[in-house]
């Protein structure tokens, strides 16, 4: 088995087209919608595999990219894959390297073959095109593998846009040739910038050479939030019924609920952990930087709503000196409380959806958090 997508509930609102799923691969099954932690370097920073699983999560994003410039993807797969190299038994995704090939790396030379680009790590010359992403995809063993594409920058000109969106295309194909694990499914990618007329033409383009899902790839990377919702209102409605809809690099709460609305199945973002790390902390009435000053004495926990570790035992004022002190522990327990946020909020989602009441759900989150 590769994965299984099965849609359980639409909603009955004609203004919304937020939707159950149910989402198999050969470690977990998840309900949809879903938000996943990244991974970036096969660990959620600061935090233990089996906290992720406590925690409720079924799946997990980690990046070939980084995975292949270290330790490298043929050391992984002689520890036997991703999985049992970094103790995780559940999901894993890994994306494939596109957008920090692009973002991350000092690139000397973009073809049609792929990209020569030196590494962020020790400045070493490498080539990652689509037959390398999935040899080192492949190799990670991960559920879900995306196909190598490429994101134009924000903001970027129709000509380029629509180059980017077209070799997209012409490497997707050449991801599906090159692509040959029975164990890992293969998604396709959506570019076209902020551009309506390439989103639709290249969401067209992709859907045709029928993949498993669908990601929308080249958002939330700078652009006004009313413009990603534009796109996503014009190229979801082209996407199968029947598949996962997966919107990278998501996961702002609000932008989250607005995906949701449209479709969307699939979230993922580092933006909870890294905020965690940092001491801005989710709260039902909205984020709070636990490091301010008014919080020194303040005894309560951070969300008394909350049912997270960090919430049942610390305080604020705790929390607090452990940030200013730059105690190890800060970061974990931020992270933990963050995370526990978004995986209620997936559940709180997904039980709105099922009472028919998604819309209310909605309005009610955004007229609190802030």
């Amino acid at each position: 088995m590769t994965i299984k997508f099965t849609v359980k509930k639409t909603t009955e609102k004609t203004d919304n087209s937020a939707r159950l799923g149910m989402l198999k691969t050969e470690h977990s099954t998840i309900e949809t919608p879903v938000f996943m932690p990244v991974g970036t370097q096969g660990t959620v920073k600061g935090m233990l595999p089996k906290e992720i699983n406590d925690l409720g999560f079924s799946i997990i994003l980690c990046n070939a990219y980084h995975l292949f410039l270290r330790p490298g993807h043929k050391l992984i797969a002689k520890a036997g894959g991703l999985h049992r190299f970094m103790g995780w038994n559940k999901s894993i995704l890994t994306d494939s390297g596109g957008f920090q090939v692009f973002s991350l790396g000092k690139i000397n030379k973009i073809t049609d073959e792929g990209v020569t680009f030196q590494s962020y790590i020790d400045g070493s010359k490498h080539f990652i095109g689509p037959e390398k992403s999935m040899e080192i995809q492949m190799a990670l063993g991960s559920d879900i593998a995306m196909v190598f594409d490429q994101c134009a920058p924000y903001p970027s000109t129709r000509y380029e846009t629509s180059f980017a969106a077209e070799r997209t295309f012409q490497w997707a194909k050449q991801c599906q040739s090159f692509h040959s694990s029975k164990n890992q499914t293969l998604f396709g990618i959506i570019q076209g910038g902020l551009f309506p007329e390439i989103r639709k033409e290249n969401a067209l383009k992709i859907v045709d050479l029928d993949f498993s899902g669908y990601a929308l790839g080249g958002l939330s990377v700078g652009e006004p939030k009313p413009m990603m919702y534009q796109m996503l209102d014009v190229t979801v409605p082209l996407l199968p019924k029947e598949k996962p809809r997966y919107l990278m690099g998501v996961g702002e709460p609000h932008s989250v609920l607005e995906g949701v609305a449209r479709g969307i199945d699939m979230f993922d973002c580092v933006l909870p952990t890294r905020n965690g790390r940092n001491g801005c902390l989710f709260t039902s009435h909205g984020k709070i930087s636990i490091t301010n000053s008014r919080y020194k004495n303040d005894l309560s926990p951070i969300d008394r709503d909350c049912q997270c570790y960090t919430c049942q035992n610390f305080s604020r004022a705790y929390l607090r000196h452990l940030y200013m002190a730059n105690e190890m522990l800060a970061p974990i327990l931020g992270t933990i409380h963050n995370l526990y946020f978004m995986n209620h909020l997936m559940k709180e989602i997904r039980n709105a959806i099922f009472e028919n009441r998604f819309n209310s759900f909605k309005k009610n989150f955004f007229d609190n958090f802030s």
